[in-house]
This record gives C-alpha cells, structure tokens and sequence, in this order.
C-alpha cells in the first residue's frame, strides 16, 4: 500500500485487510510524506505485521509502489489502496485461485461506492468499461488493470520489478507483462471489495486527451524493450 494524506479512511481500510490475515502476513506501507495523521492512525493499530516505510521526500504513487514491493517477503502479493474497503472474503477467494486454478496473476472486479460507501454500481468493470484480452495489444488502447483489485505471484513480481522509466501506471505495466510472458490470469466476476470513488475527474478536454496518448505511447515502448530483454 501507498499512503498519502489518507488519515479518513485509512483506518476503515486497515482494519478490512487485518482481519483477514494470518500472523506470518504482512502490510507494508510506504508512506509519501503524508502531512495529516495518517501514520499516527496507522501506528495506532500496534500490530507488528505492519511494517511503515516513510519517504524522505515525495516520489509519486509509482515509485511508492515499487518500494513497497521490493521490500515485501510473501509468496503472494496484494496491491491495496488507502481509501477502499476489502469483503471479508476477498483474501480467501484470491488464495483459492492461486492455489487451486494455478494463477499467476488473480483480478476480480469490486462494487463502486461513494465517499460514504454508498453504491453506486456493483461492478467497477462494467462501471469503466473493462475488457481483458490475451494480448497486451489489448490493454494498449485501455488499461483494465485496476491496482487495488490485483494480487499476483512472487514470479510475476520478479518479472515486473524494478519498474522501467515512464512506465503509465504500475497496474497497467503489471498486466500488461503477465500478458506479454503468458502468465495465467483469473478473473474473478464478482466484487471482493468496495471501490471508493470521489474528487472531480476532468475528461475529455485537451490536456487529458494528450496524457492519453503520451501513456499509451509510453506503453508501447515500455512492453516493446521488456520483449525484447531491456529492462529500462
């Protein structure tokens, strides 16, 4: 987990994921210089699989990201947000496809909420529109990754870690290389969490537009050096 300025819903959140782990388990959180009380409610928890990186200066949601990952220990890995709140069952439908459907790479979609987790709609891929194809040419056009509803194995992590240089978004990079190395993905078509969603987003004007196409050319350069063995 990435955390900044997350003191409102950050405890909600710990505690959906706490609840559902096992004392070998572990949460890490890198904080990016958060200046509200964030950490103070993450510390308030006191339990020792909490483990809290903090950021001497702030990198961004990408660079927190990787941290976190290259400083996780699990043969499983959970990408979460500060702001969501896990079913009770999200942990134990995810590790049953690990182990049972030999997953690599495990998504299930999530209910949409507002900020006081009123639905809005029971499916967040539905909601944004996601179609998952084989190839990572289909997550060109639009990325279907979504972070918080993403675990993978630690092969999948060895492959995607470090992170290469403008790469859009970590989820997007994620799937994108299980695609590309034929990873196998489960899809789980039922929600395993609430998905806040809150803030104004701006579409559709100029700037938005080129960001989109300067991602999905980033995209491609990133997927295209990755197949052929560069790693930067």
């Amino acid at each position: 987990m990435a955390t900044y300025n997350g003191e409102k819903y950050i405890k909600q959140q710990l505690a959906s994921i706490l609840g559902q782990l096992s004392s070998k388990d572990e949460v890490i959180i890198v904080d990016d210089c958060s200046q509200d009380d964030t950490l103070f409610t993450i510390n308030a928890f006191n339990d020792d699989r909490i483990k809290i990186i903090s950021n001497s200066v702030n990198i961004g949601p990408i660079k927190s990201f990787e941290k976190a990952l290259k400083s996780s220990q699990g043969d499983y890995i959970f990408l979460a947000d500060q702001d969501d709140v896990w079913l009770s069952n999200k942990v134990s439908t995810v590790l049953h496809c690990f182990k049972h459907e030999k997953a690599d790479l495990v998504v299930h979609d999530a209910t949409v909420v507002d900020n006081n987790l009123k639905p809005i709609s029971p499916s967040w891929n539905t909601y944004n529109h996601n179609r998952f194809g084989k190839s990572w040419f289909s997550t060109l056009t639009k990325n279907p990754f979504t972070g918080a509803n993403m675990a993978f194995s630690r092969r999948v992590l060895e492959v995607c870690v470090p992170f290469p240089k403008k790469i859009p978004m970590h989820d997007w990079w994620i799937g994108g290389v299980c695609q590309q190395s034929g990873f196998k993905i489960s899809l789980v078509n039922h929600s395993l969490m609430m998905y806040r969603r809150h803030g104004s987003n701006v579409t559709g004007n100029g700037h938005q537009i080129k960001k989109m196409l300067v991602n999905r050319i980033h995209f491609w350069s990133v997927m295209r050096r990755h197949s052929s063995g560069c790693t930067n």
